[in-house]
This record gives structure tokens, C-alpha cells and sequence, in this order.
């Protein structure tokens, strides 16, 4: 079984917005009540409840049950990750309380909901939304959310079965993710880089200037407020099509993808840091992975050490810096810095064979994340 994610756009009315509004102020009330009780208890006894007591303090709030006790989970999966990470050794921060400004969403994790023409939600009542597809196999849980905008909607989590596509016949292709160009493919195909961030910066750069000079708490810093989060919606919006987009060409054109195994969040440090994050490395490999499954293509990652230093004609390393975009070798070839980086890692990805197919199942997994178990025992750990 998989589990797939669906977003739909809700248009609540002016009456059912009210009550998601006091949804989300009653939901921030209890995490805050909850992280109290929390706290308090470990002074007294040196112990974090277990999920059952948090349960039992959710009793007799206004909330739908379903949600009281998604806060509860929420909250204990928070202390008990920040307790495994402070024993492994790694920086952790405990849980904060939250103002309604950090308080966005709400989640029926079973029921209370019932998905038809409208979205129906226990405690709200049917309520309006654009289904531009329909959901494929079992609905597990819907979460409301407010952005930053002032829209809302709907995220359905599924459960769908594993229906691999037989595997296709056809070209393998090596990639290599870049800056100056988005990506370069082996078989010599650029893919350009839109610089969605440069397009929107003057904008971005104008409706803040705007809402710096706004009184806080006055309602016209609220407009300048929602001026500066449509513009990022929209830097979001256009950048979420563009990788779609791409992402489904190669999948459905090539039968075997190698790209590198990166961590975009180690390497987007310095100078570049602003580049890589508008081009969205991250998001790009998660949606490959998915589509290539979908579509019956396999995506091998390989090692990324050295793919821009060695020839790809004759394999001797030479040093580059950044500023050399055109490699050049003694054995006479001559080409672009990333299209050579490319045809190393179709190389590579030819030797990987299984090795590379179980790395891309591996990195699958850790992208899309598992359900965990619903433990109910007590947290046999102490904050270091």
C-alpha cells in the first residue's frame, strides 16, 4: 500500500469561515493547555505523559473529538522526537506555545468527514470545493488549512495499492541539477532555469517595502500582509507547475533516470544558497520518484563526488573551480561543465544496477515519510 496526497480548494461561506476561524483559535488554545499540562508534569515527576493522558485532557473542549486528539498526537510525536534527538547527540528544541498566527490547519485523522459533491466536516457542515479530480483509493484523513492568503483547503491523504507499471523499454538518460541551467540531460538537452524568485523579486521587494511602513495591528497592515503572501502563493504556484511539468516529461520519455544522490539542504549554503532553494531540488526529486513509478521508469541516485572534475571520454580528474563552465580535456573532448557531469552519472548508474534500484526505494521512503505506529506507552526518556 502507498500513500498518496490530494489538495482541493474549499470555498467555505462567510458563516462556515467564521467557524473554521474558531476551529483554528480553539485548536491553539488546546495545544497551548496540553504543553502546560506537559511541562508541569515533568517538574513533578521528572516524566512526559503518555499519548492516553494527553487524550484524557482533551476531554470537554469545544473541538470535534477526532481533532482534540490529533493535537494530543501531534504533540507527543514532537517530545518524543525531540527526546531521541537530544540523545543521539543532535540539537533540539522543545515544543513551543503557539499564537494564532502559527496555528494554520486542523485534521479529522478517521472520521467526522464525508467527501461527495461538498465537503462535509463534523462541526462546520457542507462545504464548497472545486474536486478538479477525483481521489484514488481510500481516504484516510483530511486536513483543513488556512495560508497565509486567506484561502482554505482541503488535503486528503489516500491509500492506494502498489500497481507498479511494467517496466518500459526504451532510453536512459543521466541528469545533473544545476543553477545556470535547471538541469542538463546526457543526451546533450538543456532544460533552462526560470529563476522564478529574480521574475517575482521586484514585486516581492515593493508590497514588503509597503508593509514595513504599515502601523502594526491596523487593518491596512493586514491588506499590505495579504498583498506580500499572494505574491509568494504565486512564486509557489508557478514553481509547483514548472516541476510538474518537468518532471512528467522525463518520466513518461525515459526508461531509467540517474541523477545524484544530493542534500539539498547541505548544500545550499553561501552565495548559491538563494539559487538552489528557487530552483527546488528537494521537490523536484520527490515528485520524479512518484511519477517515474507511476509511469514504469526507474530513478537510480549515484555518488555525486567528482561528476564535474572527470572526463567523460578518457576519465582523468581535473580540478575546476565554479567559474569554469566548459570542460576541456587532452583526449580532445569538449563540452558543456554539466553536460559532462551528466554522462558520468549515466555511467554510473549503468555499473549501480541493484544496488542504485534499492537507493532510489530507500530515498522513496524517506521522502514521502511512513505512518507510524500509535504507541501508548510513557516516554522512558528525561530532557538532557
Amino acid at each position: 500500500m502507498r500513500i498518496r496526497s490530494w489538495k482541493f480548494r474549499l470555498y467555505p461561506s462567510k458563516l462556515q469561515e467564521k467557524q473554521m476561524n474558531e476551529h483554528l483559535y480553539s485548536c491553539k488554545e488546546l495545544w497551548n493547555s496540553l504543553l502546560e499540562y506537559t511541562k508541569n508534569l515533568y517538574r513533578r515527576t521528572g516524566k512526559f505523559p503518555t499519548r492516553k493522558q494527553l487524550y484524557l485532557q482533551t476531554k470537554g473542549t469545544l473541538l470535534f473529538s477526532q481533532i482534540a486528539q490529533n493535537i494530543a498526537d501531534r504533540l507527543f510525536k514532537s517530545i518524543r522526537g525531540m527526546v531521541l534527538r537530544k540523545k543521539a547527540g543532535m540539537k533540539a528544541g522543545f515544543p513551543r506555545f503557539k499564537s494564532i498566527e502559527r496555528t494554520k490547519s486542523f485534521t479529522y485523522p478517521q472520521f467526522g468527514f464525508k467527501l461527495d459533491e461538498k465537503l462535509e466536516l463534523s462541526g462546520i457542515g457542507k462545504v464548497s470545493i472545486k474536486k478538479h479530480r477525483e481521489v484514488k483509493g481510500k481516504i484516510k484523513t483530511v486536513t483543513v488549512k488556512k495560508y497565509p492568503s486567506g484561502k482554505w483547503f482541503a488535503i486528503f491523504t489516500s491509500e492506494i495499492e502498489e500497481n507498479h507499471s511494467p517496466k518500459k523499454l526504451g532510453e536512459a538518460v543521466g541528469l545533473d541539477l544545476g543553477v545556470e541551467h535547471f538541469a542538463y540531460l546526457s543526451d546533450g538537452t538543456a532544460i533552462e532555469n526560470p529563476k522564478h524568485l529574480k521574475q517575482a523579486e521586484e514585486k516581492l521587494k515593493q508590497a514588503q517595502r509597503k508593509l514595513s511602513r504599515k502601523k502594526k495591528g491596523s487593518k491596512n497592515r493586514n491588506k499590505a500582509r495579504l498583498k506580500v503572501a499572494l505574491v509568494h502563493e504565486k512564486l509557489t504556484n508557478k514553481r509547483r507547475d514548472f516541476l510538474h511539468k518537468i518532471t512528467r516529461k522525463l518520466a513518461e520519455k525515459y526508461s531509467v533516470i540517474a541523477m545524484e544522490n544530493l542534500s539539498p539542504s547541505q548544500i545550499a549554503k553561501g552565495f548559491l544558497a538563494k539559487s538552489i532553494l528557487d530552483c527546488g531540488w528537494a521537490e523536484f526529486s520527490s515528485m520524479l520518484h512518484y511519477k517515474a513509478e507511476e509511469a514504469g521508469c526507474e530513478v537510480v541516485l549515484v555518488e555525486p563526488a567528482n561528476t564535474s572534475q572527470t572526463c567523460s571520454s578518457c576519465g582523468s580528474v581535473k580540478k575546476k573551480s565554479l567559474a569554469e563552465r566548459w570542460h576541456t580535456c587532452a583526449c580532445g573532448a569538449s563540452m558543456h561543465r554539466d553536460h559532462n557531469a551528466a554522462i558520468n552519472i549515466l555511467k554510473r548508474g549503468a555499473t549501480a544496477g541493484t544496488a542504485g534500484s534499492n537507493a532510489c526505494g530507500e530515498e522513496t521512503s524517506t521522502l514521502y515519510g511512513q505512518a507510524s505506529s500509535r504507541k501508548q506507552e510513557a516516554l522512558p526518556f528525561r530532557a538532557g
